[in-house]
């Protein structure tokens, strides 16, 4: 590795691939692979570009046993992204109701961001999730 990857890893392009990998396992729903990376070391909140985390994605994607392993090993429920949204809201803009569960089971907050999950589900009127919510 150069000198000037060491000092901005982030233009290590063996370390962009890597994240553009474990992203991938967020999104497509991978559980095994992407909780044996976090398991070897790469952080359980992971950031991409935009600020979402691992956990914001495989929320988003609609894959609850990826979101459980994800908070099982240290995911922050109510980490927002560079928009103001968190997993939680993520989940309901898409209708997840597993996804919801499983956010609101490791203590997700529906009021925080903006719009908040709270706000997401009135917004369109799903009352399934709303209900959830305000549980």
């Amino acid at each position: 590795m150069s000198e000037s990857a060491e000092a901005a890893p982030e233009n290590d392009p063996e370390l962009i691939e890597l994240w553009a990998k474990v992203f991938g396992f967020a999104r497509t729903g991978e559980t095994e692979s992407l909780a044996a990376y976090v398991d070897a070391g790469i952080p359980a909140n992971l950031t991409n570009d935009r600020g979402d985390t691992l956990l914001m994605l495989a929320a988003y994607h609609g894959h609850p046993e990826t979101v459980a392993a994800l908070l099982k090993r240290g995911a922050e429920p109510d980490r927002l992204n560079d928009r103001g949204q968190s997993p939680l809201a993520g989940a309901v803009f898409k209708s997840e109701p597993d996804v919801v569960k499983a956010l609101l089971d490791a203590g997700a907050d529906p009021s925080v961001g903006s719009p908040s999950a709270i706000e997401t589900a009135a917004m369109f009127g799903n009352t399934e999730l709303l209900a959830l919510l305000e549980r």
